[in-house]
């Protein structure tokens, strides 16, 4: 099947990284094009002396190929099955898949071998989103073979990627369900119940990134002052409520992600008082409130930086969050802070965040480093799949 393939061709000295197992192919990489090749075909790829170095989708822009497989290896039902099926094992494997929790994810892009990929999964309902126009195109593949999983008990699949899709490739995906339909949003993350709006909210409906720091923060809570800013749908008001904190204050600029909030509290916590949210700009409150009015307070806004150009804006931003915090937080209080940029390194964020603490001439210790859940794992021949970074601070 492999020999039908159309082939590009690298240039000479380019099948270094390839041979390195990293997962794509750039642009500038590539010495010759076939001829008619159409956006999310997918291509072999060979060396400038004739080397079969593996199989990916074809894109137009910066990162040209995604690699699929090193080998000539068909790109089938059966390759989507197995590798879906070593994803599923690996979640069992996690201790992820049980009555108390139905909410995790499933394909994880590079880290699962399946490039341009993710799928969540939420009870019997997966989310499926296309970041690649090759991925586009093998979508009904991928949704019928996650109704097969053995003992999965996947019954829907919804599409969404109009976001997530190159514009210029000109696909005009539909959100919609491509297997099943709606039945419940109601979804079980470590015995808790979350209301997952995967028809219209962000990503695929829920950040199932933060459930390992969720549970971290949830330890820290007890008898707790709490604000959580950038609160989204909540989930980490609703672990502290959990937590035993004294007060919860959840704060979004959006106020449909307040609302969703309010459910996802009172969905656990019916009628606590303990409870309030919040529709205002994240530094218009910091800048309101009193100076150790809280004790614990998590910080986890959008990605600042979603490409290099703005990294120089995003640290600036990252510095003002941070320093605002420290200015406001009470003396031996706890901060969470994230930062879910990509174009962001490690080293970039810490900066950012030491810089603002230096600012606040604060006595500052760290406690714990995060990082993304298992269930995103990380091709070791792909470090740029790790984006998510936290740190827990202790403040005296």
């Amino acid at each position: 099947m492999s020999s039908k393939l159309k082939t590009i061709i690298l240039k000479r000295g380019k099948e270094e990284s390839l041979l390195r197992f990293h997962p794509w192919v750039f642009s500038g990489a590539i010495a010759r094009l076939p001829e008619n090749i159409e956006e999310g075909e997918t291509v072999r790829i060979e060396s400038y002396d004739g080397k079969t170095l593996g199989i990916g989708h074809y894109e137009i822009g910066s990162i040209a190929v995604r690699m699929l497989d090193n080998s000539e290896t068909a790109i089938d039902t059966a390759f989507y099955t197995e590798r879906l099926n070593q994803a599923w094992a690996l979640r069992q494997r996690l201790g992820l898949i049980r009555p108390d929790n139905s909410t995790f994810r499933l394909i994880h892009g590079e880290g699962d071998f399946l490039p341009g990929c993710v799928v969540d999964v939420y009870g019997d309902t997966a989310v499926l989103q296309a970041h690649s126009p090759g991925m586009h195109f093998a979508r009904m593949t991928i949704a019928e073979a996650l109704t097969l999983l053995p003992d999965a008990g996947i019954k829907n699949v919804y599409y969404k990627s109009e976001t997530t899709l190159p514009f210029k490739a000109r696909l005009d995906p539909v959100n919609d369900y491509i297997i099943g339909g709606y039945k419940t949003n109601i979804a079980i993350e470590n015995g808790l119940k979350f209301n997952i709006d995967w028809l219209k909210g962000q990503k695929t409906g829920f950040f199932v990134d933060q459930r390992d720091n969720r549970s971290l923060l949830q330890q820290f809570s007890k008898d707790a002052k709490v604000l959580n800013m950038f609160c989204y749908t909540g989930g980490f008001s609703v672990y502290a409520m959990r937590g035993g904190a004294q007060l919860v204050h959840s704060v979004d600029s959006s106020a449909k992600a307040i609302t969703l909030t309010d459910a996802n509290i009172e969905l656990n916590f019916p009628a606590d008082t303990r409870h309030k949210s919040f529709a205002e700009d994240a530094f218009k409150f910091l800048g309101r409130i009193d100076k150790g009015m809280y004790d614990l307070i998590i910080l986890d806004p959008p990605a600042f930086a979603k490409h290099r150009s703005a990294v120089k804006n995003a640290m600036i931003g990252y510095r003002r969050l941070n320093a605002a915090a420290f200015e406001k937080i009470a003396p031996g209080g706890i901060l969470f802070t994230f930062s879910c940029s990509q174009a962001i390194s490690k080293e970039q964020f810490r900066l950012a965040v030491f810089t603002a603490a230096a600012l606040s001439g604060r006595k500052v210790r760290i406690l714990h480093q995060l990082t993304q859940p298992a269930d995103h794992p990380v091709n070791i021949y792909h470090p740029e799949g790790e984006y998510l970074k936290g740190l827990v601070l202790y403040v005296e």
